[in-house]
């Protein structure tokens, strides 16, 4: 007998729910997609819906509980566990948010149960978020790459159009399943400058929040967001300034993307060298210079 991953707390009526996915583990560049579900998470009043068995899901050695220790006293024991949230009535649609680390193992089980979930729930729209570091200048708005089995919905985003083949995270698996059982299914993947892809780059995350909500066709606050993309380009900015190298390489990026139409497909191997720039942008960053 099978055991069930997941158990469901309550089944409650939803308005169409759209299903929000974004899985930590796999790539996140600029942690967009995980500060943009951080964000809804923070922003809309959610309540849970379901727990994982994490035992069946999670090499724990892979990823550890962590223990805080306070003055020698062990405070808190924290065990790495998907979540399954509602947020009801307050985007224009009921919002279900799954996050979490992307389990090691039983994959196949896991999208049943989950779509199996969904269907329960009356989800019509899958939407899982993404981010990858791509040739693109910070001083440009943020583009962004749909993937979707549905051409028409990948097209009203944009896409690169090239045949290439990627690992798949489970996130991407779950968005490609939703799809070919008939949902309305699409995954969000925002551009990040490859320089700054280390380190936190909220524009990116903005730029997921506000194409979620156009897809889903939810409200969403995402000016707080805007405001620290404003900053973090700023500081970017001035680093950026004291290198006549690093105004070149800049400069190369915005000429690449401007002459771009549409999505044009990424060439990575013309892709400046960004390391030099990347390396003293974190340390500046930090507060280092």
């Amino acid at each position: 007998m099978t055991t069930k991953l997941i158990t469901l707390h309550s089944w409650p009526r939803l308005d169409r729910p759209v299903l929000v996915v974004t899985l930590e583990g796999w790539i996140d560049a600029g942690q967009a997609s995980g500060t943009a579900m951080a964000t809804l998470l923070e922003t809309l009043e959610t309540t849970p819906v379901a727990t994982f068995d994490s035992d069946l899901l999670i090499d724990h050695r892979a990823r550890r509980p962590v223990l805080r220790i306070e003055n020698g006293v062990e405070t808190k024991l924290e065990w790495p566990e998907l979540r399954l949230d509602v947020a009801a009535g307050q985007a224009g649609r009921d919002v279900l948010l799954l996050s979490g680390p992307e389990p090691d193992m039983r994959w196949h089980q896991l999208l049943d149960e989950v779509l199996e979930v969904a269907g329960r729930l009356g989800v019509e729209t899958v939407v899982g978020l993404g981010a990858f570091p791509a040739p693109v200048p910070h001083t440009r708005p943020v583009r962004l790459a749909a993937t979707s089995t549905d051409a028409e919905l990948a097209g009203r985003v944009g896409y690169i159009p090239a045949t290439i083949d990627v690992p798949a995270g489970l996130q991407g698996a779950l968005v490609h399943t939703a799809g070919a059982r008939g949902l309305e299914a699409v995954g969000l993947w925002a551009r990040v400058p490859h320089y700054a892809s280390a380190l936190p780059y909220p524009g990116a995350s903005a730029a997921l929040l506000d194409q979620l909500a156009i897809v889903a066709g939810i409200e969403l606050e995402t000016s707080q967001l805007h405001r620290a993309a404003k900053a973090t380009a700023a500081q970017i900015d001035e680093l950026i300034s004291g290198s006549e190298e690093h105004v070149a390489l800049v400069r190369q990026l915005e000429r690449q993307h401007d002459a771009e139409e549409g999505m044009a497909a990424i060439d990575f191997g013309e892709l400046p060298s960004g390391d030099e720039l990347a390396d003293e942008l974190q340390r500046f960053l930090r507060g280092e210079h």
